[in-house]
């Protein structure tokens, strides 16, 4: 009944010229949509900074099949045109976009479309999850959760595909160590105005053994005009934001170091006390530690109550210039001075600027490429 309705809904428009006439005679044909409701819903992408003709068509593949049919026929067509696959959308520079070409809407299958099953298998044995592209990690961790597991890697955002994020088993807060994924998270942000002490403490934190540090670190830059709208500022009270932003009134920019602590209910007790002996040996601003006790799944899913909370402001569909860079940790006094206390400063960014400290030996471990030259290396 659905595919009957896209197929009238789609070709009641007349058939573009930018697209084969003989890619209607094809099979998947019934799940391609031209209709303007249909381009206009995939023709921006997150990062709105790409201005790229509107696609001509959208296919809705019922599985992987419909795919593979749609790039043959492209290849193999005298006029071959663009194909992009599309999750979510958050590309930031048109990854997404396919002008005058089709956009392959994978949500379609993240429910298991078209009478197959949905792409989402947790192998309690192998302690896997065999996952489909389409499919968001939000899902993925709302399944892997009834079997008790999670994955040990993820992003901040959980509302992303796992085909699209670009921080899959790679850059984010976890990223130093895959540590054990429990039921509560005891979570922390501490505030430095000192660059300095501020990556040094992120430093000491990733090189403490297993027991005794975090299972989560991530630190991210603080500026006066941009903490009240800010999409990590919920975590912060009236009060400590008033304070922050005094704060940051005196010494221009301020810096966070967020950190977690995965326990069940049977170590609260013991949490405490390791916490304590963590907070001990930084050098955080007095009264400026911050703790939150919070369950599992929502910690991983922080970020989209602050996008609940920005979308009614007009703060989400905005521009997101996004770029992950590799800084020596001999430069980042330097780096720090440069953009952080110049450029950020004075051309008012608003959105998040974080820093992960990252250990060597894992990318030595994941990609041999990376391990020729990153040597003492913050990342951005």
């Amino acid at each position: 009944m659905v595919t009957s309705l896209i197929s009238i809904i789609g070709h009641d428009n007349p058939w573009p010229r930018t697209l084969p006439q003989d890619l209607q005679t094809l099979d998947l044909s019934a799940r391609i949509r031209v209709d303007p409701l249909a381009l206009d819903a995939v023709s921006t992408d997150f990062g709105r900074l790409t201005r790229a003709p509107a696609p001509s068509a959208v296919l809705h593949p019922s599985c992987p099949r419909d795919i593979a049919a749609l790039v043959r026929f492209s290849y193999a067509s005298r006029r071959p045109f663009t194909i992009a696959p599309r999750g979510q959308g958050h590309s930031v520079r048109g990854q997404a976009l396919a002008p005058r070409g089709v956009v392959v809407d994978m949500s379609s299958m993240r429910r298991g479309g078209g009478g197959h099953e949905a792409r989402v298998s947790v192998q309690v044995s192998g302690r896997y999850v065999d996952v489909g592209g389409e499919q968001l990690w939000v899902d993925v961790l709302s399944e892997t959760l009834r079997f008790g597991l999670a994955p040990r890697s993820w992003t901040d955002y959980l509302y992303l595909t796992v085909g699209g994020t670009l921080s899959n088993a790679g850059i984010s807060g976890q990223a130093f160590m895959h540590g054990p994924q429990i039921s509560n998270v005891r979570w922390v942000r501490l505030i430095y105005t000192d660059v300095v002490i501020f990556t040094s403490d992120q430093e000491r934190l990733i090189s403490l053994d297993r027991k005794e540090r975090f299972n989560y670190v991530e630190g991210s830059v603080l500026l006066g005009h941009n903490l009240k709208n800010n999409w990590r500022s919920s975590f912060f009270s009236r009060e400590v934001l008033e304070r922050i932003t005094r704060l940051s009134s005196q010494h221009g920019v301020l810096y966070c170091l967020e950190g977690a602590k995965y326990y069940d209910h049977g170590m609260a007790s013991q949490v405490d006390q390791e916490l304590e002996s963590i907070l001990q040996e930084l050098r955080f601003l007095p009264g400026l530690a911050l703790q939150n006790d919070v369950a599992y799944p929502h910690f991983l899913n922080r970020v989209r109550k602050d996008e609940l909370k920005l979308r009614p402001m007009g703060l989400w569909d905005v521009p997101h210039p996004w770029l992950s860079i590799f800084i020596p940790r001999s430069r980042i006094i330097e780096f720090d001075q440069g953009v952080f206390k110049h450029i950020l400063k004075n051309k008012g960014s608003i959105g998040p600027v974080l820093i992960y400290p990252m250990n060597k030996i894992k990318f030595y471990r994941f990609n041999h490429f990376l391990s020729k030259w990153i040597k003492n290396w913050l990342v951005l």
